[in-house]
């Protein structure tokens, strides 16, 4: 298994042909490079693990500069612990290679924001009707419960509110194509996110049929 996964970056959407010479629409996520900043051992912290560090930073405080003065003095923004069963050490590099083309894996990251939405928009509802006399109620959700019994509104009734910017995983992408010079993977289909944004991609554990 060597590491789990690693952390990388939402670059956009593109179509790329496969070995098969189809046409697949797909989403460049540039891998890494990620370089281990902690080691975890069942001996010292009770499991087995590695933090890995991505994506350059100018500015770290005190605290976080001394975390990181072990692996080589490295500036780094984004810090995450992946599973492992390899020997690693601090300030090794890893990068795209960990993912094979054909292979198959889990992205996770932050959907995008859509600000506070209604019912129609948020959990698709159907809107009331158009006709017999129904004026400027199209877009309105119904009854959200009854006066008497219970008396109150259940907790998680869906209804207008604040939509999106939530963590989101998207699971069993397939792994395209591979470019390493560039350091990027095409994964079929879509991508939670905002182009740039954060994601965490680790290898599938779950492969549905």
């Amino acid at each position: 298994m060597t590491i789990e996964g690693l952390l990388g970056r939402k670059l956009g959407t593109t179509q790329v042909f496969d070995e098969k010479g189809r046409l697949r629409g797909v989403t460049a996520v540039e891998v890494g490079p990620c370089y281990v900043t902690d080691i975890r051992t069942p001996e010292k912290h009770g499991y087995s693990s590695v933090q890995i560090g991505f994506q350059d930073d100018k500015r770290l405080n005190k605290p976080e500069a001394g975390h990181l003065k072990a692996a080589g003095n490295l500036k780094l923004r984004h810090l995450a612990e992946f599973a492992s069963d390899s020997a690693y050490a601090l300030g090794d590099k890893i990068g795209v290679e960990l993912f094979d083309t054909g292979e198959k894996v889990d992205v996770t990251s932050k959907s995008k924001g859509r600000g506070f939405q209604g019912g129609v928009r948020r959990h698709n509802f159907s809107g009331g009707p158009k006709t017999h006399g129904q004026s400027d109620r199209h877009r309105a959700p119904c009854s959200i419960g009854s006066g008497t019994t219970p008396g109150r509104v259940y907790k998680g009734t869906r209804m207008a509110g604040h939509m999106g910017d939530v963590r989101v995983t998207v699971r069993n992408l397939e792994v395209v194509a591979r470019n390493d010079e560039r350091g990027v993977i095409f994964v079929a289909g879509s991508v939670p996110g905002a182009v740039g944004a954060l994601v965490r991609i680790r290898k599938t554990k779950k492969v549905s049929k």
